[in-house]
């Protein structure tokens, strides 16, 4: 108990310290700005690299994040938490936008085909197409139906329903930690399934 009010009087000096430095970054103050980097740059970095997978594009999120915090650091509500998780809450959210706009530039590389610039399309360039795309989701459709009812349900939520993985979580009340875990399974199966398809590897 002592050693639990103990953390709980220094997370409180540490909010306190984080939001006068917000304050004086409201003022125009760079080096308040630098200084919240520095106390919180690496945990920002490391939830969007878990949540991407990818290095490049969650140093691009958090960028985002801490420029926006520059500009909207006088609209900080320290009644609805603290600077810290209003910075992890910005990580997320960019996070899974930037995984949705990843996810919706492949499909529509998938689904739209590039005209060929020095002839118009024949008709049968147009049904091989088609049937390409059919050929594609009928791939992907059977690989679904071999991922558990649990797996294929947050993959389902997270792409065609479009719902964060905390959003799924109530949709399912469920944990957010089962959730990541079924959707991080799902996808290693998803890829597995189609990698061993010889038809999707050589398209």
């Amino acid at each position: 108990m002592r050693d639990r009010g103990v953390r709980g009087r220094v997370t409180q000096l540490r909010d306190h310290a984080d939001r006068d430095v917000l304050h004086a970054m409201a003022q125009g103050d760079e080096d308040a700005l630098r200084e919240i980097y520095r106390r919180y740059g690496g945990l920002c970095f490391g939830l969007a690299a878990r949540i991407l997978g990818d290095r490049s594009l969650a140093e691009d999120v958090v960028q985002e994040v801490f420029l926006a915090a520059w500009r909207a650091a006088s609209g900080f509500d320290a009644d609805r938490g603290s600077v810290r998780s209003w910075l992890l809450t910005q990580i997320h959210h960019r996070a899974v936008d930037a995984i949705r706009r990843e996810a919706s530039e492949r499909r529509r590389n998938q689904v739209l085909a590039l005209p060929d610039l020095d002839r118009e399309p024949a008709p049968s360039d147009a049904v091989v197409e088609q049937e390409w795309i059919s050929m594609r989701r009928e791939q992907v459709r059977g690989a679904l139906t071999q991922l558990s009812t649990d797996q294929r349900e947050v993959l389902e939520l997270a792409y065609f329903s479009g719902l964060t993985q905390r959003q799924i979580a109530e949709r399912l009340d469920a944990p957010l930690g089962t959730v990541k875990s079924r959707t991080i399974t799902a996808l290693r199966r998803l890829r597995a399934t189609l990698s061993a398809d010889p038809a999707w590897e050589d398209a």
